[in-house]
């Protein structure tokens, strides 16, 4: 198992319409997918409920101690920050908001381990503020390709910008682009 590809998705401000963009345009991904959407416990349900309509994944909410598995799509669970134990298992905490926000991009990659064999990729998608600058320079420095939103796909260009500005960004793409190099790197 430890050579588990990884795909660490984060987004913020109209993260949902780009999702349902992104999400029908890729297959059964060889790859365990993380979403990192801030969102709170009412609405965490819902979302993972309209991206299965979308998603050819099957996609559920993390649940503490769940063990990623290629082709299988977690959401962080609104009001707690998610972590990865070893790359490999959920963890799911109660914690002072990062960036002003619960669940942070930033906390999720983080917790990202050096690749062990596995492929890693790390997504920043529209919003506001600067959550996932941080994330995305470990990720990067952990061996992972990394991508950002472009502007004029973004509903916020917050996020993507702030990532992008960090110089660890590989591509900036229109989502429908970040489509098409999930597919080349997992399909």
């Amino acid at each position: 198992m430890s050579h588990l590809n990884l795909l660490m998705i984060g987004s913020s401000t109209g993260g949902l319409k780009v999702l349902e963009v992104l999400f029908p345009r890729l297959p059964v991904l060889n790859a365990a997918v993380v979403i990192v959407q801030h969102i709170t416990p009412l609405v965490d349900k819902s979302f993972v409920t309209s991206l299965q309509r979308v998603s050819v994944m099957p996609v559920s909410l993390a649940q503490e101690g769940d063990s990623l598995q290629h082709g299988k799509v977690l959401l962080a669970p609104g009001g707690v920050h998610l972590y990865l134990v070893n790359n490999q298992k959920i963890h799911l905490a109660a914690g002072e908001r990062v960036n002003s926000v619960c669940p942070s991009i930033d906390v999720s990659m983080l917790s990202v381990t050096p690749g062990r064999g596995g492929k890693m990729v790390g997504v920043i998608l529209t919003g506001m503020g600067r959550d996932g600058a941080d994330g995305i320079v470990h990720m990067k420095k952990c061996g992972s390709v990394t991508i950002a939103q472009d502007q004029k796909t973004s509903v916020i260009y917050g996020m993507p910008k702030a990532a992008a500005e960090t110089g660890s960004i590989d591509f900036v793409l229109p989502i429908e682009r970040i489509a098409a190099k999930l597919r080349e790197m997992f399909g």
